[in-house]
């Protein structure tokens, strides 16, 4: 008998969602899509809960969103495949952790259903350290798209566009909290109060690091590719191709697939709420931390639908190579 499954948050990025349910066959069945915007089953996600009462619901909504809705579906008796971040602050997610006793939760790092992870350990060993380069070109529209977009507390490049870099490099490592947190962080718009480029640094008691550089502002596409270091070796992983050293690996597992499998015959999750409680962590003190530097606009070359940091690409590079602030090094202020 096939699973029955609905989608809250169905417009926008929900659509990939859709298609990673079709792509299950008969193993699912579709029941209801919901959105606050017209063109779906209900806009209403409580009314879809009562009257479907679905097996499983997945969550593709706004950040600041996911905790009520998600306790709505827990509380309905709904297994839960919610999307990433799951939640922005620790309080926020041991109240998920409460709510979802019981039942299925799996969070939407789909990356860490990646075939390239347990690969790492016997190509570099024990990991001491992962860099993160990411330059991505997002348009003056991008920060307009929501109410929330750009809005301190609720987005960000490091905890929104970047968040699977980031989570995949805590996985990567391991590092948990306490840990050391720096921060170097930029916007390029008056109207966005929050990041667009940014590097992170975070140090764990033990000497395993974590370093972020990242931008948003950028002509040249640099994925987010993660330099991993071990005690016998390094390597390159593109996490969004499955890539290890330059060769995609297949057979990355989806997570409602996981999830699926997990209902059925007991597989271990790939991402349960537990495995993601660093970057949640994370999340909460960079969305804490004070405001971000407005670049002085002559340092900027405006194109028609945006800003751009001249050799972005660059600088993104060279800092996740020598680990090292965008300040440290000179090339932002």
């Amino acid at each position: 008998m096939s699973t029955t499954v609905a989608l809250i948050g169905a417009a926008g990025h929900g659509a990939w969602h859709l298609r990673a349910i079709d792509a299950l066959g008969e193993r699912v069945r579709l029941v209801a899509t919901c959105d606050v915007q017209p063109g779906y089953d209900y806009t209403d996600h409580r009314r879809m809960l009562e009257e479907r009462k679905p097996d499983v619901v997945v969550v593709c909504t706004p950040p600041h969103t996911h905790l009520p809705i998600a306790l709505d579906v827990l509380g309905a008796g709904a297994d839960l495949l919610l999307e990433k971040p799951p939640v922005l602050s620790l309080a926020d997610h041991r109240r998920l952790a409460e709510a979802s006793r019981g039942r299925v939760l799996q969070i939407g790092f789909q990356a860490l259903g990646s075939p390239t992870l347990p690969l790492l350990a016997e190509r570099v060993g024990e990991v001491t350290s992962a860099s993160v380069a990411g330059a991505w070109w997002r348009p003056d529209s991008y920060w307009t798209r929501s109410s929330w977009a750009g809005r301190r507390g609720r987005d960000g490049a490091l905890v929104n566009p970047f968040a699977h870099a980031l989570m995949q490099a805590l996985a990567i490592t391991g590092i948990r909290p306490p840990w050391t947190l720096s921060l170097d962080r930029y916007r390029t718009r008056p109207a966005v109060e929050v990041e667009d480029t940014a590097t992170l640094r975070l140090t764990a008691p033990d000497g395993r690091a974590v370093f972020v550089a990242v931008t948003l502002c950028s002509a040249e596409f640099v994925p987010g590719d993660i330099t991993v270091v071990g005690r016998e070796g390094t390597a390159e992983v593109g996490y969004a191709q499955d890539r290890l050293d330059g060769e995609v690996v297949p057979g990355r597992t989806g997570l409602l697939e996981n999830l699926l499998d997990h209902r059925d015959r007991d597989v271990p999750l790939l991402v349960p709420l537990e495995r993601t409680e660093p970057f949640t962590a994370l999340a909460e003190a960079i969305l804490a931390a004070g405001e971000p530097v407005l670049l002085d606009p002559a340092r900027l070359a405006r194109r028609e639908d945006g800003v751009e940091i001249p050799g972005a690409a660059a600088i993104v590079r060279r800092a996740a190579a020598e680990r090292a602030h965008f300040r440290e090094i000179g090339v932002l202020p």
